[in-house]
């Protein structure tokens, strides 16, 4: 059943249609889309209106549509070539503010357009297709290892609390959180998954949910208000976070909500374990208060995903879409490269 849930390509490169594939996770669990894009203003939107998410995912959308759009680029030299790429990638870099892959992923192509400057620019577009997939391929790599090193901790049938989608959908494939999970489900370790709802978005419900019952995962699906209560009866032997943006001190930002996960899991005395690739590593943040919280519309909170309108018109809303957990909540950050 996960190489079911494998089959399922978050994103991906289309080359004979000059496009970046997206499957449509503002549609899940109802409906599996795929949706082509091929300018610049479809891959903004569909990073910004979460058709393609996940920090990873984010990364690996932005570099194969930077590549897509620079393909189009005509330019007999480097200096205009390379001024409307820069064009490009500060545009894309402005649909989500807050995950730190994002801005990793366009930097590296930029990277890679600057060391070969002296190439033609149809061996410039093709340096940038392979760099396109090597951040893809990276990704995959890291993700199975991430979830080897956090599945160290876990015993047979664990109950393992998470948040939002840090799983197959939020990456390349297997996961962050999630990655110990499918691993443990590969070897029979049969954990009992509890995933909270994760308002006002409903990733928990509409994603994880679907991803890991697609999996063949033991999952129940609970209100974010219900946290407390499974950990009180003692249904919960670790909590599971993937992460948006890592500062320099460990402070992390992730998914609203993850504090007061975190807040909890402290009380009760429950590891805490934080997974990410080392490329949400931002350095030069030095802590979570100098990270940027994207704030969203409105209507997520008042109407978005309901059948009828949940608020009164005209209410205040106040909508970041991520908060920040200080180190001291937490166990353990997990990348791919050790356990810290």
């Amino acid at each position: 059943m996960i190489k079911e849930l494998f089959s399922l390509k978050t994103v991906c490169l289309n080359e004979a249609e000059d496009a970046v594939v997206i499957l449509d996770q503002t549609l899940l669990p109802e409906k599996e889309e795929y949706v082509l894009l091929t300018a610049e203003q479809e891959i903004w939107d569909a990073i910004y209106k979460l058709k393609v998410r996940g920090a990873p995912a984010i990364g690996i959308a932005a570099a194969y549509g930077l590549y897509i759009c620079s393909r189009r680029i005509v330019a007999n030299s480097f200096d205009p070539f390379y001024l409307e790429f820069c064009r490009i990638k500060t545009y894309l870099s402005g649909a989500r503010p807050t995950a730190v892959n994002l801005m990793a992923a366009l930097n590296r192509m930029d990277k890679k357009v600057l060391l070969n400057k002296e190439k033609s620019i149809d061996e410039i577009k093709l340096i940038l297709l392979q760099e396109a997939y090597a951040i893809r391929d990276e990704d995959a790599r890291a993700c199975r290892q991430i979830g080897e090193n956090c599945l160290s901790f876990f015993k047979p049938g664990m109950g393992i609390l998470t948040h939002c989608n840090a799983g197959h959908l939020a990456v390349s494939e297997y996961g962050t959180a999630l990655a110990p999970i499918y691993l443990g489900q590969e070897r029979g370790y049969n954990f009992k998954v509890f995933a909270d709802e994760t308002r006002p978005l409903l990733q928990g419900a509409r994603l994880t949910a679907y991803e890991l019952q697609r999996a063949g995962v033991d999952v129940t699906l609970i209100c974010d208000n219900m946290v407390a209560s499974v950990m009180q009866k003692g249904w919960i032997q670790a909590v599971v976070v993937g992460c948006d943006r890592i500062a320099a001190n460990g402070d992390v930002a992730n998914k609203i909500g993850t504090l007061g996960v975190a807040v909890l899991a402290h009380y009760y005395g429950i590891p805490f374990y934080v997974l990410g690739p080392t490329s949400t590593i931002d350095k030069h943040c030095p802590d979570g208060n100098s990270i940027v919280i994207e704030e969203r519309d409105p209507e997520e909170v008042t109407t978005m995903w309901y059948g009828r309108r949940m608020a009164p018109e005209n209410i205040k809303v106040y909508n970041p879409a991520f908060d920040i957990t200080p180190r001291k909540l937490i166990t353990a950050t997990i990348t791919e490269k050790g356990i810290y």
